[in-house]
């Protein structure tokens, strides 16, 4: 009879790392690949996803003598997921050397559509939808890593105010304000650049 590999739970590996066994870690990266790539998938570009998933381990692997065992691993990990994305689009933002690209002019004519709410006939061959994927990943380029991250948590990932501050490790006031205000702000460009 063949015998089944022994299936330690997170604390035990945990255990086993900060005594020493780093080997055992890998065991954590092979449990949570899936759930981090998914999590970076949703907030950097997919060229960046796995890059940025293996900085996630290294955060994880770093901070892990700072984890309390009575907490959710799970929930622990994915927080540093997110964490590790917003820094990527503080990096993204701050290294920004050049003004991000007008609106094509196909976009502007969408919006424009869009905005007046009396839309032209559209021609069968485009997708609304992706008119609207491309004019919105254009227009949260032009926002702060900080209200980016809180708009993608809360407005289009559906999180409440409590599951972004946990995730990203401010106070669930901040965050009420901080969707509110960049949320205005989204506004504010989409309407903008209309009237050019």
């Amino acid at each position: 009879m063949k015998e089944k590999p022994i299936m330690f739970s997170d604390s035990e590996i945990i255990r086993q790392v900060l005594e020493g066994n780093i080997n055992s870690f890998e065991s954590l990266m092979l449990r949570y690949k899936d759930l981090v790539l998914r999590i970076v998938k949703k907030h950097v570009p997919y060229s960046e996803a796995e890059e940025m998933a293996q900085e996630t381990f290294i955060r994880v692997y770093q901070s892990l003598s700072g984890f309390k065992s009575r907490g959710d691993f799970k929930q622990w990990m994915s927080a540093i997921a997110v964490r590790t994305c917003y820094d990527y689009w503080r990096r993204v933002y701050r290294n920004k050397e050049i003004a991000m690209s007008s609106l094509t002019e196909r976009q502007q004519k969408w919006l424009e559509e869009v905005i007046s709410d009396q839309p032209e006939a559209a021609a069968p061959e485009e997708d609304p939808q992706k008119e609207a994927m491309e004019l919105l990943d254009w227009a949260m380029g032009k926002l702060s890593p900080e209200d980016r991250m809180v708009l993608e948590l809360i407005y289009l990932e559906g999180r409440s105010g409590k599951e972004a501050a946990d995730l990203l490790g401010w106070s669930v006031a901040n965050v009420k304000v901080r969707a509110f205000r960049s949320r205005n702000k989204l506004k504010k460009i989409l309407k903008e650049t209309v009237k050019r």
